[in-house]
């Protein structure tokens, strides 16, 4: 027989798990408890994986200081029309994609982080992202006014190059499609 040692989930792991348990019911006498939501120093510990993984620095100040003022933005460009032409039409191929509902914005923005590393260290160029267009009438939705705003800060902006709201076949107003830089040496 072998013995089982358990594994220890990913950021991924644990906010894909969480958003699955808050879909069920306790037993009878069982209470469901709230899972803590990530702390500034696992959104920073976070960071610096990642940012280590892709090769990249992390932000200034991201692991010694949370109250160190955030990062200079610098903008994201625009995916050009007929790249997002290939991609409506389904010429180009879409990668990979992750899909954002239903999670909060600290949620979202670790999976977010995680998924487009990986992507990224796979050479992935096009991907999918799902945010959907809010809940509420008349609202544009967090997620969907928060996600460029965070693809054009660190530890996102070493990653990204083009971003450009998704064809009404991939989710019109509440998708994005996105384009990751080319991996430096990759040869491609």
């Amino acid at each position: 027989m072998t013995s089982h040692t358990p594994k220890r989930l990913s950021m991924e792991d644990r906010i894909l798990w969480n958003r699955v348990a808050r879909t069920t019911e306790p037993l009878k006498g069982k209470v469901l408890e709230d899972p803590p939501e990530p702390t500034d120093d696992t959104m920073a510990e976070l960071t610096r994986l990642v940012a280590q993984d892709t090769g990249s620095k992390a932000p200034a100040g991201a692991s010694q200081q949370n109250n160190a003022p955030p990062a200079k933005a610098h903008p994201t460009r625009r995916i050009d029309k007929p790249t997002h032409t290939k991609l409506a039409r389904g010429r180009l191929a879409l990668e990979g994609r992750v899909d954002l509902h239903g999670l909060t914005q600290s949620e979202a923005h670790s999976l977010l982080l995680s998924f487009l590393s990986r992507a990224h260290a796979d050479g992935v160029r096009h991907v999918l992202v799902i945010t959907g267009k809010g809940a509420s009438f008349g609202s544009d939705g967090v997620l969907r006014r928060a996600l460029p705003q965070w693809l054009a800060t660190p530890p996102f902006s070493p990653l990204v190059s083009g971003i450009d709201q998704a064809s009404r076949r991939h989710g019109g107003g509440g998708a994005f499609y996105i384009r990751l830089k080319r991996r430096h040496g990759s040869g491609m």
